[in-house]
């Protein structure tokens, strides 16, 4: 009979830099085999121990609160990261698995659980490739050296850049994937939040009507009942006494103006000294109008107190652990007496960072006595969740008698810094972020400000190279001394087909959490609205999986035609006029070109996200081609919105 081999791995000797190189064998079952003459069982410290010792901002070192491997080979492995439809669940197995050696079946990726997995501020930022990845490799790899009994120091191994299908692909494409939205708990009721209509307005006086179950809570109040359709009509039966709470504010016809209003710029001499001597001098203005996130899944949770005052809550979202600490601030309460739980969740895009309905149904089952499912309406959606921020950007430049820059004075206002700087010599620069009173809610969104300052940047190069008469690709390549910037331009040129002055032609670049992109986008002349073809070349460092890193350049391309032609929420009197899909034009199939996407491979370097950079070549782009196929130039996203700043071409 084999011995039984038991390796207890001490946090204080194992840290999660050093491991050794071994592979394991597996049976037909994915399972690991026995090694040599013995089977080996890994135990590590006490999951709930390890999750504890994960609580504070800093990543733990003890393997044990990253990945375990039971007595029958199943490696379980524990994130905080989310699945909010970016794949992160098949890239961390799959790194995982490399390292290992095992098959993706023999792995459990444990993700967004507060109980059982590290501490990690969210699913943001583009961070879980470039830094969730490493760190699950080197608790694999010091896996690895305690079972194997090797003391050598290797590091991680380098990801193959292998296209494996998508965990759980099957159930999401035949719709047996269950979201916070399908969720049954037994006993469980449904909620419904009575909301204003309008903004700037709180809860004065409720009447409900015998048989409805109101729950008011300062001016918070909703409705609970056994099914939707009870939920929903006894919301609409109260009778609601509304009292006005603030002004409400501009609309979407002055918010530009509203935006700048009180914004100072300080006098720069050198600045003034350094366009005064250029040779070609250009000064301009961009926009950038609020966006709606429209995720496929609203928000949704599902909350469940326990007899002893403890709070189970499932919620799409992407900060599990803010969503905790959201909730213990709301109810008053020890963070280890809330459990949040996220499942797979429908997209978020930066939407979903903050706790407000998984607060909202919390109350409801805590004065229910039951617990409460409540999803929000595309309608509640749209007006009560964040927006990406508006903004205005102005711009001053200068270019010498060659076309080299030689001065560059940019400021955003409202939208954001992210993004602001740009990787062009600019000669003198400034630039500038101007916070200012915005009237509404906003918050986080895809690329966060990069879209903005991409389009306002990427436009104004285009606009500089003309004057100096100059083919935009040129001029971009004369203008910047970063290769990786070159090497996108010229990886999406080529595979383009660029034409020097080719009317409909039109190229943007940029850089944004660590990753590089080109734009090119091809418009027609005679309908300057149809978009004839998308290509973009983008490069991460080390490509992990080829074909999910294409479906998320491609993702991105998509959402961000939606903001580049029409997408803009328009609101005015504290109402939006378009809060709904059948008003609000998101991108639908027949608004999709072809699209060809150029993964530049740079094994050479670390991997880093995809979920967000090549959004933000898009719209400068189009604006681009539009202006070579026109001779008209779009300054205002988006550009055929139906506020009609832009009126170029027709349908």
């Amino acid at each position: 009979m084999s011995s039984l081999h038991v390796y207890e791995l001490e946090p204080e000797r194992y840290e999660l830099t050093e491991a050794p190189w071994y592979r394991f064998e597996l049976d037909r079952r994915g399972f690991l085999k026995t090694l040599g003459a013995g089977i080996l069982i890994v135990s590590f410290v006490d999951r709930a121990d390890a999750q504890r010792r994960g609580g504070a901002s800093t990543a733990p070192k003890d393997v044990a609160s990253w990945l375990h491997v039971g007595d029958n080979g199943k490696v379980t492995v524990f994130t905080g990261k989310v699945e909010v439809g970016q794949n992160a669940r098949t890239s961390l197995t799959q790194a995982v698995a490399e390292e290992l050696g095992v098959a993706l079946g023999a792995i459990e990726l444990v993700m967004g659980d507060t109980a059982r997995v590290p501490y990690d501020m969210g699913t943001f930022g583009s961070m879980t490739t470039p830094q969730m990845a490493p760190q699950l490799r080197r608790a694999a790899a010091a896996a690895r050296q305690a079972m194997s009994n090797i003391s050598s120091e290797v590091a991680p191994k380098v990801p193959r850049g292998e296209s494996v299908p998508k965990v759980n692909g099957r159930d999401f494409v035949t719709g047996r994937h269950k979201y916070t939205s399908d969720l049954q708990v037994p006993g469980m009721v449904y909620g419904k939040v009575i909301r204003p209509e309008q903004y700037g307005l709180t809860i004065g006086g409720l009447e409900a009507p015998t048989g409805v179950q109101v729950v008011r809570d300062g001016v918070f109040a909703g409705v609970v009942a056994s099914s939707w359709s009870g939920a929903i009509a006894g919301a609409k039966a109260c009778k609601i006494e509304w009292k006005a709470s603030s002004d409400a504010g501009s609309s979407s016809d002055t918010i530009f103006a509203d935006l700048k209003a009180g914004a100072k710029v300080e006098a720069r001499p050198d600045i003034e000294a350094a366009l005064a001597g250029s040779a070609f001098r250009l000064t301009q203005t961009y926009t950038v109008a609020y966006v709606a996130h429209v995720p496929l899944e609203p928000r949704a949770a599902v909350a469940q107190w326990s007899a002893d005052g403890k709070l189970t809550v499932w919620t799409g979202t992407q900060r599990p652990f803010g969503v905790r600490d959201e909730l213990v601030q709301a109810f008053g309460m020890k963070p280890e007496d809330v459990h949040v739980m996220v499942p797979d969740t429908g997209s978020g895009y930066g939407g979903k960072h903050s706790g407000e309905c998984a607060i909202e149904a919390a109350r409801l089952a805590k004065a229910a006595g039951k617990p409460v499912k409540l999803v929000w309406t595309r309608e509640e959606e749209f007006m009560w969740a964040y927006f990406r921020p508006a903004g205005v950007i102005d711009v001053r430049s200068g270019i010498d008698a060659s076309g080299k820059l030689t001065a560059w004075d940019f400021h955003n206002y409202n939208s954001g810094n992210s993004a602001i700087e740009g990787l062009y010599d600019f000669g003198v620069k400034r630039t500038q972020f101007h916070n200012t009173k915005a009237p509404l809610r906003q918050g986080s969104y895809r690329g966060l400000a990069a879209t903005a300052n991409h389009f306002a940047r990427e436009v104004h190069i285009d606009e500089l190279a003309h004057l100096a008469q100059t083919d935009p690709l040129e001029f971009r390549l004369k203008n910047t001394s970063d290769f990786r910037l070159k090497g996108v331009l010229t990886a999406a040129a080529e595979k383009f087909g660029w034409v020097k002055g080719k009317p409909g032609y039109g190229i943007a670049c940029g850089f944004e959490k660590g990753g590089y992109v080109a734009c090119c986008a091809e418009v027609s002349p005679a309908n300057p609205r149809k978009i004839v073809r998308l290509v973009e070349a983008f490069e991460c460092g080390a490509v992990v999986n080829p074909d999910h890193l294409k479906m998320q350049v491609e993702g991105g391309m998509v959402q961000g035609l939606g903001g580049a032609l029409f997408e803009a929420v328009e609101f005015a009197g504290g109402r939006l006029s378009n809060g709904r899909l059948s008003r609000y034009r998101v991108p639908r199939f027949r608004d999709v070109p072809p699209i060809e996407v150029v993964l530049v491979d740079r094994k050479d370097l670390p991997s880093v996200g995809a979920g967000e950079t090549p959004i933000v070549g898009v719209a400068p782009a189009i604006a681009n081609a539009i202006y070579s196929a026109t001779g008209e130039r779009l300054r205002a996203l988006p550009l055929f919105g139906s506020q009609g700043r832009n009126e170029v071409g027709t349908n």
